[in-house]
């Protein structure tokens, strides 16, 4: 299809009045929006695509929501979406449809996200290139498309939109727009109106005046137990904001304190070792012997999550080998297969 052709598509998707899609067939202008929660409904969009997405956006339950961060006897609140961040979105899926596909744009609002999908691929390189606002795309799949819109005020062609999604985010406490679920042949954008993890939240209200946005991006990866660089760790660790070993990274114990998460600290770091002797020496107090099935059931479910089941019986093993062999607290009274704990008398 020459030039000409390709403005006359773009006229009709954006312009268009809605008899003149036969015009653009087998093609596909039209975006569904769902609800996808306790209440289901849908509704279609077709063209002029430059008024519908004005339609869509009304459809968006937007609603307030309230931190309680732990520095501030006032509640934060922000708006569960940012309306620039919807429209955005919207029309990112409009500029870079593949329209080969003949397929709709799909919007579904589940009860606390919205999903965004658009037939075809990523067209110059991944999402992740275009957080930190660095990058501007070379080429376009539509360029006429873009163009237009552009002219419009619908985008930005110089590849800012993911970046502002992200800021708007970040600015909102909320998790960064997520792009993992996309396909080969799917762009599919998550954008979070709620917290993933309240804490990890708080911490952006908080400690708003020490992160980065590098840093925010990283950590909604970890907060996300999406994989990181050696790079990105070895920058998250300098700064002591993740603790663990790969790929089970979780917050620190600097974080875990500003943010209420001790328990989940504790639960990937685990207590010092004499914490765990005096459990097995209170034990073997109460009951005068264990055996090694006993010791087990006591130690097992408080070591740290990140041990696997082999580590985790080898950490036990370790535990009494030291108790008997060098403290002296204990010893066995049993076989070597069977083992019956008892308490050294000194």
């Amino acid at each position: 299809m020459g030039g000409w052709g390709k403005i006359t598509n773009t006229a009709i998707i954006l312009l268009g009045k809605p008899e003149s899609t036969h015009f653009i067939s087998p093609s596909v202008a039209q975006i569904t929006w769902k609800l996808d929660t306790d209440q289901k409904a849908y509704e279609h969009f077709s063209i002029p695509l430059f008024l519908s997405i004005n339609e869509v956006l009304k459809q968006i339950r937007i609603v307030r929501h309230k931190f309680f961060p732990n520095n501030q006897l006032i509640a934060t609140e922000v708006l569960n979406y940012d309306t620039e961040v919807i429209l955005e979105a919207l029309n990112n899926c409009i500029a870079h449809q593949d329209y080969s596909y003949n397929s709709r744009i799909l919007l579904t609002e589940k009860i606390n996200k919205l999903i965004f999908e658009n037939a075809g691929s990523f067209f110059e390189g991944k999402a992740d290139d275009y957080l930190l606002g660095t990058k501007t795309p070379d080429k376009y799949r539509n360029k006429f498309l873009v163009e237009a819109m552009f002219n419009l005020n619908m985008i930005d062609i110089m590849g800012y939109g993911i970046h502002k999604m992200t800021k708007s985010q970040y600015h909102r406490y909320f998790p960064l727009p997520d792009y993992t679920k996309s396909k080969k042949d799917e762009v599919v954008l998550e954008i979070y109106g709620n917290a993933i993890d309240e804490n990890f939240s708080k911490l952006l209200i908080e400690h708003n005046d020490k992160i980065n946005l590098t840093e925010v991006i990283l950590l909604d990866k970890v907060q996300k137990k999406l994989p990181i660089t050696d790079v990105a760790v070895k920058l998250l660790k300098k700064k002591a904001f993740i603790e663990g070993r790969k790929p089970n990274y979780f917050i620190s114990a600097q974080i875990a304190e500003a943010t209420n998460q001790k328990a989940e600290y504790i639960k990937n770091k685990g207590f010092k070792d004499d914490y765990y002797k005096k459990l097995v020496i209170d034990f073997i107090s109460q009951y005068k012997k264990s055996s090694k099935e006993d010791i087990d059931k006591l130690l097992y479910d408080i070591l740290p999550d990140v041990l696997s089941d082999d580590k985790k019986k080898n950490k036990i093993r370790n535990l009494l080998y030291t108790m008997s062999a060098k403290d002296e607290t204990i010893k066995n009274e049993g076989s070597r297969t069977k083992p019956q704990w008892i308490l050294v008398k000194n």
